[in-house]
């Protein structure tokens, strides 16, 4: 071989080497990219992201943009957490100025309906009393709600008898049904599942409560469970005015009230309690229904902790 041939086979060998080092270093950088990246995504979802300025020259732009928009998203997370705070305490503070005031309406109006007084001012004694227990089963609710939504009470599921679970939604909402004489049907169920027992009750009261308001009179519920494999179902069924299709994905959010129902009693917070509760378990809530045929609201409740 000749000489040239040396030098160019030298120059190859070089080049490859060069190449080669040109890759890793390329490599390198990306990984070292990606480790960033990584760093910046977990320190923001722990909640302790800050921006730092970078260097152009070390870091790419895409960093520094990335580096941005988790601090916004930081501030923004921390500022939407101390609002929602600030409302608790707001609420709580509403809640404990007013019971004083709201027990006592409800005890000054139940000491009137005790005489006897002219036909107006039995009227309007009856509806004091009305409105005073509306607004003091609003101001708890709220309060029910502003606490389970900022984690101030905590849910304990345990395994339990969704049997027990149903009656004893069922013994609240009886005096109800029976005033509007609707026929409740039940079928008997072994079936465990896992539930904080107290506040299932209530979500599950809250639904019934529901059904027992928009089925007329003479109507019919009917309570049946199954059991699969991950939750175990609890469907209760009426045949009241049902839900039209458009409305079934508003049902479930706060003060929301149909236009169909605005006659009827509610606040529209019933429904957005029973579901945040079943939600806090591991559960969720499905409707069907259709206008005038009734509505079916299906409680899954998890099989396992």
């Amino acid at each position: 071989m000749t000489i040239s041939n040396y030098i160019c086979i030298g120059i190859a060998v070089i080049a490859l080497i060069a190449a080669a080092a040109a890759i890793m270093l390329y490599r390198k950088n990306i990984d070292k990219t990606i480790k960033t990246f990584e760093n910046m995504i977990d320190t923001a979802i722990d909640g302790n992201f800050s921006e730092k300025v970078f260097d152009e020259s070390v870091i790419s732009a895409l960093e520094a943009k990335l580096a941005h928009f988790l601090a916004l998203c930081s501030v923004s997370s921390k500022n939407s957490l101390a609002e929602k705070n600030k409302i608790s305490e707001l609420i709580s503070d509403i809640a404990h100025q007013t019971k004083t005031p709201i027990s006592n309406i409800l005890l000054y109006s139940q000491i009137l309906s005790e005489y006897e007084l002219p036909q107006d001012g039995s009227t309007c004694v009856k509806a004091l009393s009305t409105q005073a227990e509306k607004l003091h089963f609003l101001i708890h609710a709220l309060m029910k709600t502003s606490r389970l939504e900022t984690g101030i009470i905590k849910l304990i599921p345990r395994q339990g008898s969704v049997q027990e679970l149903v009656d004893l939604a069922l013994e609240q909402i009886m005096p109800k049904a029976k005033g509007k004489e609707i026929t409740v049907a039940r079928k008997c169920t072994a079936a465990l599942a896992w539930f904080d027992l107290k506040w299932t009750v209530e979500a599950v009261y809250n639904i019934l409560d529901n059904a027992v308001k928009y089925t007329k009179t003479n109507g019919g519920i009917s309570i049946s469970v199954d059991v699969f494999e991950l939750f175990c179902r609890i469907n209760i069924t009426d045949n009241g005015i049902g839900i039209a299709e458009e409305e079934q994905g508003k049902i479930f959010t706060r003060f929301y009230r149909s236009p169909a129902v605005n006659t009827q009693e509610g606040v529209g917070i019933g429904l957005f309690l029973a579901r945040e509760i079943i939600a806090a378990e591991g559960g969720y809530i499905k409707v069907s229904s259709q206008q005038e045929r009734g509505s079916t609201f299906s409680i899954f409740l998890p099989m396992d902790q």
